[in-house]
């Protein structure tokens, strides 16, 4: 029997991730009842483009009330997520939230005593964690190549195509997505704390913003009305791509919401450049970094355990991106090297997105890895950046209890 959804934000995420698979490649598992968003164009947009037809709704309320839905989607603004989680869990709905699960610690905790108090399932989408590849290194690691886990160095780098697009959205106000350390880094830390198995306590961190922002005189409020778009390389032509002309240059007579704002804006308040150290419960160490402005875009990771190191890498733009799979290595303590390869996966993020989708709402698929995610997993990975971002502003270590004491809702 189908179990009837309400998407809640008509966001390109919403579009395209969720509702126009939900339709093509899940239809006989889902259908898409209700959609709701605070503006009516975007939803419109989004219904076409996904080709689902439902009821628009600019409440939410009236709408989880009229359709009484199995389940809720959630892809608003990061800010919002707790609000719409809680109201769901509160209406006798599961849920299934885009990530980061939330901001902050308050909005965190609201998320995990509201999911205990109704009883009710949340489900993070972590969809990193379903990639062929970093599976193949986290049964690696479970496998025990590299023995007991001693520490962990991950680089990330954001190219200044994709790095550049969260100083132009609502990304680039702390408020909105809490930093990239949070809306970002999520998917990176959750890697780290699924991989290795072990839960972060102490944080510490340094952040700047040294490459955009109010960094050059030649700026405007946004790209399509500014008079240096010949000369900037960082123009963006909103109209250019059928998503963001349907979705949000249609649509702003509605709201007012600019899509490609200057990326050089005073009001731009998250960092670029960022640099975390991790303690975790079973004594692992973590360093990770993370840059906005880098020439291409992927990752660099080690671990590195009792037994020897793994050395893994991905490429998603640059001159390593086209290489036909990718590869990791492990050194032993015997002095050996052995390569391995994992072939390259088509579809969203690596594969990922439709193993998740699949997961998530097919049901009865083997789980072995713990490849889905729940609410302490959510929590878990934004709490690193939230203290990330706490211990930037107060110049000291935090401790991941101080802010949310997991123990009480596992």
């Amino acid at each position: 029997m189908k179990k009837r959804y309400v998407l809640i934000g008509a966001s390109g995420r919403a579009t395209y991730m969720f509702a126009k698979p939900m339709v093509e490649e899940l239809g006989e598992y889902t259908e898409i009842v209700g959609v709701y968003d605070p503006n009516l164009l975007r939803i419109e947009a989004s219904k076409k483009l996904a080709g689902v037809d439902c009821p628009s709704y600019t409440d939410c309320d009236k709408m989880l009330a009229e359709l009484k839905p199995d389940g809720a989607v959630i892809t608003t603004m990061d800010r919002y997520h707790h609000e719409y989680v809680i109201k769901c869990l509160e209406a006798g709905i599961d849920v299934v939230v885009e990530k980061p699960m939330t901001i902050d610690e308050e909005k965190c905790n609201a998320i995990l005593e509201a999911e205990k108090r109704t009883g009710r399932k949340v489900t993070v989408t972590f969809n990193y964690r379903f990639t062929p590849y970093v599976t193949a290194v986290k049964q690696a690691i479970r496998d025990g190549l590299v023995g007991e886990v001693l520490n962990v160095d991950f680089e990330y780098l954001l190219d200044t195509s994709h790095g550049a697009d969260y100083f132009r959205r609502w990304h680039r106000r702390k408020e909105n997505s809490g930093g990239l350390l949070v809306h970002k880094s999520t998917h990176h830390f959750d890697l780290v704390n699924w991989w290795i198995e072990e839960e972060p306590v102490e944080v510490m961190a340094f952040g700047t913003r040294r490459f955009y922002g109010p960094t050059r005189a030649e700026r405007g409020e946004r790209c399509l009305t500014c008079q240096y778009k010949k000369s900037c390389e960082f123009y963006f032509d909103i109209n250019a791509h059928e998503m963001n002309k349907a979705l949000y240059s249609d649509c702003e007579s509605a709201d007012g919401y600019y899509r490609d704002r200057c990326v050089f804006s005073e009001e731009i308040d998250i960092e670029d450049s960022m640099s975390v150290n991790v303690k975790y419960n079973k004594g692992a160490l973590l360093s990770y970094s993370l840059i906005a402005h880098s020439p291409y875009e992927g990752y660099k990771a080690s671990i590195s355990g009792t037994k020897g190191r793994l050395e893994v890498a991905e490429y998603h733009s640059g001159i390593r991106h086209s290489d036909p799979a990718y590869y990791f290595e492990l050194y032993d303590r015997q002095g050996r090297k052995v390569d391995y390869t994992v072939p390259k996966a088509t579809g969203g993020h690596g594969g990922g997105d439709v193993k998740i989708r699949r997961m998530i709402f097919e049901g009865g698929i083997p789980d072995p890895l713990g490849h889905q995610a729940g609410t302490l997993a959510g929590a878990v990975s934004i709490l690193i950046g939230i203290a990330a971002n706490k211990s930037i502003k107060e110049g000291r270590n935090i401790r991941i209890n101080d802010l949310v004491p997991l123990d009480k809702y596992r």
